[in-house]
């Protein structure tokens, strides 16, 4: 009876060993919390794989990049990014987090062995060397949206069917600003930068290049079965440093009063003191011809797509820079030729044809503040710089 007993015993643990063996392993997403430094300002995610068999997590991330490749600035210029998908162990992927303050959540899937299983081999061959590399696209083919298609493409285009057709009314350009805001130079960067590509609303499907967007649509999917997707939620690492930037309205009008502030200014100064005008106009034209040149550089000369069009380059007039050698002529209290007096007003003109095109019936690009702030300094300016004026 003992012999029998053990036999029995020792059947049972090669079966539980040789069920084990063809579980399916579990998913999960992991969402890491947005850092201090820029490129940690968006937050990140990565798809983690449970091992059934002896419990190794491994992690998928779609967020490496390598910065000896030839010409990496260049590409990085011209929009030609390449990025990687590298599968390492979850443990090791963590302890960057870890180290830096930033909070991790993991959220465990509800999804049938099958589908666990398909996304389980599609991820691993995928991360093979010949497999890894991958077009970056900062707001549609970044490390989310990957692990957004990835999920989608295991669960048989369920998810986007569910996120394609909602909308918050969030944009390319909203999140992106807001992300960054607490670096002034970035968000700057951004919302100059960006074009009318990146005011259209986006739906939730778009809306997941943000990783902590992505969380948020998950908790609300359903799986084949109608069930929550998310099965259970758990908060691997808390998060110590500044917590992620809160949606804020965007008001328009206190650009507006500066704006008006500063160019009743330039007015009433500028009907005695020309030159002192013509000294702060200086450093604003430099600006404005290297803010422009840059509009121009990623319009016609990179991938970019989202910078395309983009109406800020009314205001920010790369034509500035001929004005230059007149400033400097009224600095030297000399008379500067009369184009450069009309070429001011041709700068405000533009500006004027901004603030039209923004109430178009077309393509909406969200630059009010802009205008608001620089159409009056621009008008101002001309005022003061008219040919009659500095001919007295």
């Amino acid at each position: 009876m003992r012999s029998l007993a053990t036999r029995l015993a020792l059947l049972g643990a090669m079966w539980l060993l040789a069920m084990s063996a063809f579980a399916a392993p579990r998913i999960g997403v992991a969402t890491m919390q947005p850092g201090e430094v820029f490129f940690e300002r968006f937050g990140h995610n990565a798809i983690v794989v449970v091992d059934p068999a002896n419990g190794d997590a491994i992690s998928y991330n779609f967020g490496f990049f390598d910065p000896s490749e030839a010409d990496f600035v260049g590409n990085f210029a011209r929009g030609h990014m390449m990025y990687y998908l590298v599968a390492l162990p979850f443990e090791q992927d963590l302890a960057q987090y870890r180290d830096s303050g930033r909070g991790v959540s993991l959220q465990w899937l509800d999804v049938t062995p099958e589908q666990a299983q398909a996304l389980a081999n599609a991820l691993a061959e995928r991360a093979r060397p010949e497999n890894a590399r991958y077009r970056y696209d900062y707001f549609t083919s970044n490390c989310s949206t990957q692990v957004r298609d990835a999920l989608d493409a295991a669960l048989g285009g369920r998810l986007k069917s569910q996120l394609a057709g909602r909308s918050r009314g969030n944009t390319f350009r909203s999140e992106a600003v807001r992300l960054a805001s607490p670096a002034t130079w970035m968000w700057l960067g951004f919302d100059v930068g960006l074009g009318p590509s990146a005011d259209k609303p986006m739906s939730r499907w778009e809306e997941a290049y943000v990783p902590m967007r992505l969380a948020d649509s998950l908790r609300e999917a359903k799986n084949a079965a109608g069930r929550p997707l998310v099965q259970s939620e758990m908060q691997l690492l808390q998060h110590r440093i500044a917590a992620e930037p809160t949606e804020t309205p965007r008001r328009w009008w206190p650009w507006l009063a500066a704006g008006v502030a500063v160019a009743l200014l330039i007015a009433f100064v500028g009907r005695r003191h020309a030159r002192v005008i013509a000294a702060l106009a200086l450093p604003l034209w430099l600006v404005c011809f290297v803010a422009g040149a840059l509009l121009v550089y990623l319009w016609g000369f990179t991938e970019h797509w989202a910078a395309w069009a983009n109406r800020n380059l009314l205001l920010l007039n790369p034509l500035c820079v001929l004005l230059v050698p007149g400033a400097i002529a009224v600095l030297r209290r000399r008379i500067p030729p009369a184009w450069f007096g009309w070429l001011t007003v041709a700068i405000a003109v533009g500006a004027l044809v901004a603030w039209f095109l923004h109430w178009l019936p077309l393509r909406l690009q969200y630059n009010q503040s802009w205008i608001a702030l620089l159409l009056p300094v621009h008008l101002a300016l001309a005022y003061v710089f008219m040919p009659r004026r500095l001919s007295h």
